[in-house]
């Protein structure tokens, strides 16, 4: 294949997975409006869905247009949040987060992707227990103003953090999800800017996977994300992701 070609393949690819992602957060952010009003300065959960865009690089003119069709009068959309348990190949715990206006045709969705991929959907409650529901920000080391991890580290706790973890690319703090907004805003006032924050399910212990199960757990992820419905996806495997894409 000529290299132009290949490159329009790719870059239809990239641009198909924008869509979908500014897809989920104009669902998201008009779903939150929805429910606690149009003025992010009074509904946290809207100005975290709005930053949350904004990191995602979601053009200001399609926030705005998600937030105006929240306040209209006419043609008002209905949606639910509704999570999907099961397992991928090898017994892995999986979590699908979705915002729908249809259940039927969502679970019919999500169903079709775990049996494609080698996996099954489970009855409610098969592998929540697996997980705890927690606050999650995370600071990519770029823009931690200078702080080392230790200094950073104390300076979350004494915001009321319970953990922080440190990445190659950045750091994740953890908290109890009664605390995330208070949390945030302290550490924003700090200086400190995130590239996300949201509340998510966070596995209680992690299980290794052989490479063959983090292929198929991977592609199972990806074909979940593909889906309009389908906000967040959560996993209890570890992934060499190194030796994945290798």
């Amino acid at each position: 294949m000529p290299k132009y070609r290949m490159f329009a393949a790719r870059k239809s690819k990239q641009d198909q997975m924008k869509n979908n992602l500014y897809v989920k957060f104009a669902r998201l952010i008009y779903m939150e409006a929805k429910r606690g009003g149009p003025n992010p300065e009074a509904n946290f959960r809207l100005k975290t869905a709005i930053a949350n865009a904004r990191a995602a690089q979601m053009p200001n003119e399609n926030i705005e247009r998600a937030i105006r069709k929240a306040t209209g009068d006419t043609g008002a959309e209905h949606y639910e949040e509704v999570v999907y348990e099961g397992y991928a190949p090898g017994g892995i715990a999986v979590m699908v987060r979705c915002l729908t206006d249809n259940r039927n045709r969502t679970a019919a969705e999500v169903r079709a992707v775990f049996n494609r991929r080698g996996g099954h959907l489970g009855e409610t409650g098969c592998v929540a227990y697996l997980f705890d529901e927690k606050g999650v920000l995370f600071l990519e080391k770029k823009t931690n103003q200078g702080l080392s991890e230790d200094d950073l580290t104390l300076l979350a706790l004494e915001c009321g953090a319970e953990d922080v973890r440190t990445y190659e690319d950045g750091y994740e703090i953890v908290t109890d999800p009664r605390d995330f907004q208070r949390v945030k805003t302290e550490l924003e006032a700090r200086g400190l800017s995130f590239s996300l924050a949201a509340v998510r399910w966070v596995p209680k212990s992690w299980v290794e996977v052989p490479q063959e199960a983090a292929d198929r757990l991977e592609e199972m992820v990806e074909a979940f994300e593909a889906l309009d419905d389908v906000q967040d996806v959560f996993h209890n495997a570890i992934i060499n992701r190194t030796a994945t894409e290798g």
